[in-house]
């Protein structure tokens, strides 16, 4: 799956009241997404966001378990964690693939909302898998998800978790769910 890369956006995405705003990173969604793309053999996760005391943050994070004294304390979350790159806004992380991969990069939209024309898990796992097609970035939304215009702007809408009625996963947990679905293998 080393065509396949994430994000984890922060801006746009809404608020409760549905205004666009940048949220505030969290740590553990960095720690937990890098693991994501580890445990998947995935190419890299982008941390978008314009705020440059977030990607500081990010970077001091990064930069500790990567190059710093976390680094030798644990080898396995410095091989995640090594995954881990900065973007000001989706264009800047779709250059740097564009950049490493030398092909347009096709975008994958996570939304908890139902969309018209929205993949199954079953036929975005067959196109994921069709790496001549890709590189492939899927983006996941922070906040109150992707603002409307970044999922109609994106090459494919996947369909949302089906829950109980309740369907507001973090961030992370809904990654992992669908990371799953997508490129776990399927015992038959």
């Amino acid at each position: 799956m080393d065509h396949i890369y994430i994000a984890l956006i922060h801006y746009p995405v809404y608020d409760r009241q549905g205004r666009v705003i940048a949220t505030a990173l969290t740590t553990i969604d960095i720690h937990d997404l890098a693991r994501l793309a580890r445990t998947y053999g995935l190419a890299g996760g982008y941390v978008v966001t314009p705020l440059q005391s977030q990607q500081e943050l990010a970077r001091r994070l990064t930069d500790h378990w990567v190059k710093g004294r976390g680094a030798v304390y644990n080898p396995t979350r410095k091989e995640a964690l090594s995954l881990v790159r900065m973007a000001d806004d989706l264009e800047g992380a779709l250059d740097g693939i564009e950049a490493e991969r030398g092909r347009r990069v096709r975008t994958v939209a996570t939304a908890a909302r139902r969309y018209a024309g929205a993949r199954s898990y079953e036929e975005m796992a067959g196109l994921l898998q069709k790496k001549e097609d890709g590189p492939y970035l899927i983006l996941f939304g922070t906040g109150w998800g992707l603002t409307q215009e970044m999922i109609e702007g994106s090459d494919y809408i996947l369909e949302p978790i089906g829950g109980k009625g309740y369907n507001h996963l973090s961030v992370r947990t809904a990654a992992a769910i669908i990371l799953d679905r997508l490129l776990g293998r399927r015992v038959r």
